[in-house]
């Protein structure tokens, strides 16, 4: 849309405030918020805001930053009472001299799309966020009660949890996330809403828009939404999983190929091959809390060995299956992201390790088809040369500060912001005394 388009659209949906959204290294929302009757102005020219407070942006003395909106992002914000009607649109973060901020985490994905997208390409993903769904009945207290008693895509007639899903979808759908399905998750209270696939900025919006959403509707509801990795000791935990592919400009999806057993080409199994070298630093952006590493265990459906399989779910890149005439299907799933990742950095990241496997012609290894890795011993898993993810933030962090190729795709000034962020979570999380620690030891030590 152009700004009289936009502007016509606005007054026709009877938007009363405007807010400009963007996000810091962590992925958390930031927004400036306008009455209506300022944004034409703000839609031509941008608008200007301290950067110092924000994680990851301007320092003090180099604070002043402008937002510039994107127009084709606006959307309505449906749960806003109509009185006081809001809508929102995403922004670039650019420098006073006119140049886009390199530690603004929107601009560095758009930075390496920029880079296939001058060899014709275009980064597909479907990406499927899972959630809880808690009641507030310990109050305002940490240790929230699941919403529902129900498991995975069980149905019942009258079901809370159902009435509450079917709310966020349609809430979804009206600010354009094209909703495919939901469905009840594996554990209590858990939730998964899938929307269609497409370019990898437009589903990085999405995302942040389905977590936002979701957070609010959940409020109204009387409930807590959480997309932490993993909230509840004993039970699946939430993940993100990534359905990859590249399509060149004709639309065709340069992953398939119809001589191949699994359908793939060279070019998507360089491509597996470079995530699956990079996986150890890659795990630090796109599982990157301390509690993500609660998640990446073990027993619960989450990966923990780097390979790849079409008939093995705890391998880290899956292969769907192909289906006669769906071509266009064809795609690697990538299993280890969450939800509690920043989407941009994330995919930022995944496609800087996947151009390295494609432009050094990188191969995989064999499958792990058929392979229950969870028995096999740590000896074996060695002879057939399978490593495994980081067992905790730090041991990633450690692998990030290493590679080269991921610091490269995430640039300097977003990789410094996040390292400087996750060092930061590491070094409370160590000085933090935790239940289990007092139940543990109080009295027996």
């Amino acid at each position: 849309m152009d700004t009289k388009e936009l502007l016509a659209q606005i007054e026709k949906d009877n938007v009363k405030f405007i807010s400009l959204q963007f996000t810091d290294v962590s992925g958390t929302v930031k927004s400036v918020d306008m009455p209506v009757r300022n944004f034409p102005d703000a839609a031509e020219d941008g608008v200007w805001f301290d950067g110092s407070s924000v994680a990851g942006f301007g320092r003090i003395q180099e604070s002043d930053m402008r937002l510039i909106v994107d127009k084709d992002t606006y959307a309505v914000l449906p749960w806003s009472p109509e009185e006081r009607r809001r809508a929102r649109v995403f922004c670039d973060v650019y420098t006073p001299d006119g140049e886009p901020f390199e530690g603004d985490p929107r601009g560095t994905l758009k930075r390496m799309l920029k880079k296939i997208a001058d060899r014709g390409w275009t980064l597909n993903i479907g990406a499927e966020p899972e959630f809880f769904l808690f009641k507030r009945s310990n109050g305002e207290g940490v240790h929230p009660v699941p919403h529902d008693i129900g498991g995975y895509f069980d149905f019942s007639a009258n079901d809370e949890a159902v009435r509450v899903r079917t709310e966020l979808m349609e809430a979804l759908d009206e600010m354009g996330l094209d909703i495919e399905v939901g469905h009840h998750e594996v554990a209590l209270g858990q939730h998964e809403i899938d929307f269609r696939y497409g370019d990898a900025l437009r589903i990085a919006d999405n995302i942040l828009t389905l977590k936002y959403t979701v957070k609010a509707i959940a409020a109204q509801n009387g409930l807590i939404a959480s997309f932490m990795p993993k909230p509840i000791y004993g039970e699946n935990g939430s993940g993100m999983h990534c359905h990859q592919s590249l399509f060149d400009a004709d639309g065709e999806n340069l992953f398939f190929d119809d001589s191949d057993e699994f359908k793939l080409s060279k070019l998507a199994y360089s491509f597996m091959a470079g995530q699956l070298k990079h996986a150890r630093a890659l795990t630090a952006v796109v599982s990157p809390t301390i509690n993500s590493y609660k998640r990446l265990v073990p027993g619960y459906e989450a990966p923990v060995y780097i390979g790849w399989a079409q008939t093995n779910r705890s391998a880290l890149i899956r292969i769907p299956r192909h289906i006669e005439g769906r071509d266009k299907a064809v795609r690697a799933e990538l299993r280890f992201p969450d939800p509690a990742s920043n989407p941009y950095l994330a995919f930022a990241a995944m496609l800087g390790a996947a151009l390295d496997g494609i432009d050094n012609e990188m191969t995989v290894p064999a499958p792990m088809n058929n392979i229950n890795i969870y028995h096999l011993t740590a000896e074996e898993r060695a002879e057939k040369g399978i490593d495994s993810l980081p067992g905790s933030l730090a041991e990633a962090m450690r692998e990030l500060e290493d590679n080269d190729v991921l610091k490269e795709a995430l640039g300097e000034a977003a990789y410094s912001a996040f390292s400087r962020a996750k060092w930061a979570e590491i070094e409370e999380h160590r000085l933090n005394v935790s239940d289990w620690e007092v139940e543990r030891y109080l009295e027996s030590a």
